[in-house]
């Protein structure tokens, strides 16, 4: 039994935030105080699944246990500050914590269902070239449940505000930050937002991207999810240029982790591969992906350029994306050209910026 103490703070004014919490917490809180574990599925249901937060509408549970949530824990919610709605649905989100730090999370609409693009870090440290969020360099970590209620305030909202009935049922770590450079934090989030007595998302509807962060690399299997790696050049002089951790960790390092990499029968491997014009869009770059990529069960995601204030770099046009894709079909390889959502209000891919 794990020590009540781990949950409380002994001043009421720093309440521990209760969506940090999974079932065996919830199992532990409970035992403490001398119940029954038959309540915390409800317990679970009560905090992850429903949307009024007020304790005092805990009825089915007693009031001992009423009493104690209220006293160590703080319910709160983050707050969305600005909300953004693109041409296509896309519904851009503004969330601020306790300490005034900010992050943008992204809902995605789809035809059946919503895929909510989530934010691991204030910031960034990586300093990719392509990307808004490194023009305001690393503020901080994200904690577990900081990530975690980036999906219960979009949910409440897609709900409550929207009136979509559609769950988000799919999540995509490749909003602001390095997720693998904040790997504790992102694992604990990923194993609540799993919980099956909570919000329950398969773990196979999870979509973890890294820029090539090696030391997160080596431990991705404890995350048991879907993997993306930001390839978009394999040239190192290109490389360097556009994700500047590749001279740390060059790709022939990362692609020898990736060769160990064991999925699930259900996950996959995505190379994500941002075209830009006149710099990684050649018959150069088509070899060089069939090099890399011919001999492995790869999936190529081509993410035309979204272009943002003060980018140096331009987007291809259409023909030439198709011409771009045509290339590597024609070598076999398997690709898609994912298709840009949210690009009017700032919401697409390598847009994001507190």
């Amino acid at each position: 039994m794990e020590d009540l103490n781990l949950f409380c703070y002994t001043n009421a004014m720093h309440k521990t935030r209760i969506y940090g919490l999974d079932s065996k917490d919830i199992d532990s809180i409970l035992m403490n105080l001398g119940q029954k574990t038959d309540h915390t599925s409800l317990l679970m249901n009560l905090i992850y699944r429903q949307y009024n937060k007020k304790l005092e509408n805990y009825t089915q549970v007693s009031p001992k246990v009423r009493d104690h949530l209220s006293q160590y824990f703080n319910f709160e919610l983050p707050k969305i500050i600005k909300t953004q709605k693109a041409s296509d649905g896309t519904v851009k989100f503004l969330v601020v914590f306790e300490d005034g730090k900010s992050v943008e999370t992204v809902c995605l609409p789809f035809r059946n269902k919503h895929t909510l693009c989530v934010s691991s870090q204030v910031g960034c440290a990586m300093n990719c070239s392509f990307c808004h969020t490194a023009t305001q360099g690393l503020k901080r970590n994200l904690t577990p449940e900081e990530i975690v209620c980036q999906y219960l305030v979009a949910q409440r909202y897609m709900k409550e505000v929207e009136n979509n009935p559609l769950s988000i049922t799919n999540m995509v770590f490749m909003g602001q930050g390095e997720p693998l450079h904040n790997f504790d934090n992102l694992k604990r989030a990923i194993d609540i937002l799993t919980d099956p007595l909570g919000i329950s998302l398969g773990r196979q509807n999870i979509t973890v991207s890294t820029s090539g962060y090696l030391p997160g690399l080596k431990r991705f299997k404890e995350l048991g999810v879907n993997f993306a790696l930001s390839l978009h050049s394999t040239h190192s002089s290109v490389r360097n240029e556009l994700i500047p951790i590749n001279k740390a960790y060059p790709l022939d390092e990362i692609m020898q982790e990736l060769d160990k990499l064991e999925l699930g029968p259900r996950q996959s491997i995505v190379y994500e591969y941002l075209l830009i014009k006149d710099l990684n869009n050649t018959k150069k770059d088509v070899e060089g992906l069939f090099h890399l990529l011919g001999n492995r069960n790869a999936y190529i995601n081509i993410i035309p350029f979204n272009e943002f204030p003060g980018s140096k770099y331009k987007r291809p046009s259409d023909v030439e994306i198709e011409e771009f894709k045509n290339q590597l079909v024609s070598h076999n390889l398997n690709v898609l050209v994912r298709k840009t959502k949210g690009d009017d209000i700032l919401a697409a891919c390598g847009q994001l910026k507190s």
